[in-house]
């Protein structure tokens, strides 16, 4: 009996320590030289302070910044831990009140604004954690924050092409815009004229 259980204990232990704690150790330490900002979450920093991650999105409500994409996860807007799409198809009298009341609030926030609505600003993305909107989309938004941060359009128009990410490779996704990034710099940029 003994003969048929220690080989079988053995590689229990072996593959224990090989894929539980080496492994990791070895990709955790790689990460950790060749990508240490990544590795780290992606945190971005106010004064010092972690404010958020440049890859999950934030709720802003505030006319002086830049609003996310909607969030679909639960129970808290933008959870990192409940990352889901909404799963609402396009008949659900769901999705189509989530959409009317995103549309409400965009008006209301500014009603001088008669341009379309880009659609990433009135439906969810799939993971419900996108931290980026359309470059159309933070164009839709410049006047209402270039007014309640008492700036020029032109002034907020040129932190939304400095922040605007192209295509990646030149070629894969589209041009988008991250908004916490965006709105930490029009931040730094009205404390630090």
């Amino acid at each position: 009996m003994n003969t048929i259980f220690r080989p079988a204990i053995v590689l229990f232990a072996a593959f224990t320590v090989m894929t539980g704690a080496a492994y990791p150790a070895l990709v955790t330490g790689i990460a950790q030289a060749v990508f240490p900002y990544r590795a780290n979450g992606s945190l971005l920093e106010r004064d010092g302070k972690p404010v958020g991650s440049a890859l999950i999105g934030q709720q802003f409500d505030a006319p002086q910044y830049f609003w996310s994409r909607l969030s679909a996860t639960t129970p808290n807007p933008y959870n990192a831990t409940a990352s889901s799409g909404s799963n609402l198809g396009p008949t659900n009298p769901a999705l189509l009140d989530e959409v009317k009341g995103r549309i409400d609030a965009l008006r209301q926030a500014d009603p001088s604004n008669t341009a379309p609505l880009p659609v990433d600003l009135v439906t969810s993305s799939g993971s419900g954690l996108d931290p980026e909107i359309s470059p159309a989309a933070a164009y839709y938004q410049m006047d209402r924050v270039a007014k309640a941060r008492g700036l020029s359009p032109d002034a907020v128009r040129q932190k939304i092409v400095q922040y605007t990410s192209g295509r990646q490779f030149g070629f894969l996704g589209e041009p988008r815009v991250n908004v916490l990034r965006l709105n930490l710099a029009l931040d730094a940029a009205a404390t630090h004229p």
